[in-house]
C-alpha cells in the first residue's frame, strides 16, 4: 500500500507477458530467441512464439508470451536478450 492508502498502479505478478525480440530474418533467429527466453521460461507452450517478418524481409520480429514472475524476472530475460550480439531490439 501507498502512503495514501491505495495500492499501487502497475502490473499484478504472475502474469501473462508478452517478450518480443527483433534481429535479422535468418534460419534460426526465433529459436534462438526462444532457447534465451526458455533460461528462465522452461515451461513455452505450444502457440506461445509467433513471427513477423518485416515490410522488406531483412528483419523478423519473435513474440514469446510467459507467465512473469516478478519484475526481476523480466529484467533477466531481457538482460539475457540485450547481451547477445544477434538480438538488435527487444520489446
Amino acid at each position: 500500500m501507498t502512503e495514501t492508502g491505495k495500492e499501487p498502479e502497475g502490473m499484478v505478478y504472475p502474469c501473462r507477458f508478452r517478450i518480443k525480440a527483433m534481429g535479422l530474418d535468418e534460419d534460426d533467429f526465433d529459436a534462438l530467441v526462444v532457447q534465451i527466453i526458455r533460461r528462465h521460461c522452461p515451461d513455452i507452450s505450444e502457440g506461445a512464439v509467433s513471427l513477423k517478418p518485416s515490410k522488406n524481409g531483412k528483419y523478423v520480429s519473435v513474440s514469446v508470451e510467459i507467465e512473469a514472475q516478478s519484475r526481476e524476472h523480466l529484467d533477466a530475460i531481457y538482460d539475457d536478450l540485450t547481451a547477445h550480439e544477434r538480438v538488435l531490439m527487444r520489446l
